[in-house]
């Protein structure tokens, strides 16, 4: 089972913006158009005197939002938009806020409903022994009055991707740290909560495991209801 640690992203954040920056400037200075390539992560790392795993972050950040493409062997490209475009998608990108707790609730829960259903309608054997083993740590913790945010957030992941869907599975990867945050800052989880957490998975892993996904989707829908209700009345 894999463990989630929680970050302090501030300084990490910065640094990432600064090379996103860089690497944008130097777009502009050669006048690179689609197609261009970029120097190596080597190259770059040395240019902006970063670390190169810094530098790939920051490329695979430009990837996400399709500003670059890398191709294995060949090495990172300006992906087929224009430079106007390229230049105003970064200045949106370095000026991303901090999601805020009512934006990340909101847009797991979107994404939980359509992603319990597909998760019941493609799960695999496997898929079901992920989620298994994520409820009994879950339920371990829960009746010794622990905490259980991480194990829920584990829980979760286990349906994302039991999906089958790589994008879903990767959004739930981006925000769940910053949930994981938020939790604690806000105290969401109490002793009965957790208690009521325990019957409510099990319900939401059974309509899986019948592939029923309608009935995933309303069990998912009545586990989240504390949570929303919570978060609109903070």
């Amino acid at each position: 089972m894999m463990n989630l640690e929680v970050l302090s992203k501030k300084d990490s954040k910065e640094v990432l913006n600064t090379i996103i920056a860089k690497i944008r400037d130097y777009m502009n200075y050669k006048n690179l158009e689609p197609g261009d390539k970029l120097p190596s992560e080597r190259m770059l790392s040395e240019k902006f005197e970063v670390s190169r795993s810094a530098v790939r972050e920051a490329i695979q950040k430009l990837e996400f939002y399709g500003i670059l493409k890398s191709i294995p062997q060949s090495g990172t490209f300006v992906a087929d938009i224009g430079q106007i475009a390229i230049n105003g998608i970064i200045e949106d990108i370095l000026k991303l806020r901090e999601s805020d707790f009512k934006s990340l609730v909101e847009t797991r829960i979107l994404l939980e409903l359509k992603t319990v259903r597909l998760a019941a309608t493609r799960r695999t054997e496997e898929d079901l022994e992920r989620m298994k083993a994520a409820l009994d740590a879950y339920n371990e913790k829960a009746l010794n009055g622990k905490d259980a945010v991480q194990e829920d957030l584990l829980f979760h992941l286990a349906i994302a991707k039991a999906s089958g869907n790589s994008t879903i599975n990767t959004l739930m990867l981006i925000i769940t740290p910053e949930i994981i945050t938020n939790f604690e800052k806000y105290h969401v989880c109490d002793e009965n909560q957790s208690q009521k957490g325990m019957k409510e998975h099990m319900e939401i892993y059974k309509a899986i495991e019948e592939q029923n996904p309608q009935l995933a989707k309303q069990k998912m829908k009545e586990h989240f209801k504390a949570l929303y209700e919570y978060c609109y009345n903070i």
